[in-house]
């Protein structure tokens, strides 16, 4: 019998939510059940082990944090340049904080990546997915940057994050400010 693909992915979005509330220790099969109010034994039916609950759990963060076709179709007509460039990241922080539990649950998954391989070798393969994609994209929008440029705004973009979602070092400043001034450092040409 084919397995409810709906029901997975409300699993899915429940392993999420554990996840970003009880960090990476207190995700079990059990809690994912409880947060999904279905019977105990439900998603170890979906997810034999937590290995494969791990995996679902990164392909759904994929699905959760995917730029919507109408965004791509958008920039497919802008104007190449810096202004289209900090748009793409405005759109990235956008999804990242409006989804502030997916968001947390991808940071949990990366730091028990560092200290279990098998979760370092799934995130890995999804993230180099991920750099590639926004590297074609870049390069088919004619943006400024390359390989480089992308993997700085990767960085400056995760650091943006943990600090708007913990504890931010400057409130005060909004992020689009900072985001301006991350296009213009990250775009910026030595003379």
């Amino acid at each position: 019998m084919a397995k409810n693909e709906e029901r997975r992915r409300a699993l899915a979005d429940a392993g999420i939510a554990v996840l970003a509330r009880e960090g990476s220790r207190g995700l079990t099969h059990r809690a994912v059940d409880a947060q999904a109010e279905v019977p105990t034994g439900t998603t170890s039916n979906y997810f034999r082990s937590r290995e494969a609950l791990i995996g679902g759990l990164i392909e759904r963060i994929g699905e959760r944090l995917a730029p919507t076709n109408e965004d791509l179709r958008r920039r497919e007509t802008a104007a190449p340049g810096a202004e289209l460039f900090a748009d793409y990241v405005r759109d990235i922080v956008r999804r990242l904080t409006t989804h502030r539990d997916v968001t947390l649950a991808l940071f949990e998954l990366r730091l028990e990546s560092a200290r279990r391989p098998e979760v370092a070798a799934v995130l890995g393969a999804w993230q180099r997915v991920g750099f590639d994609a926004d590297v074609a994209f870049n390069s088919a929008a004619d943006l400024p940057g390359g390989r480089r440029e992308i993997t700085l705004f990767h960085y400056a973009i995760d650091g943006l994050l943990l600090d708007r979602l913990t504890t931010p070092i400057d409130p005060e400043t909004s992020t689009d400010e900072v985001i301006d001034s991350l296009v213009e450092g990250l775009l910026r040409r030595d003379a």
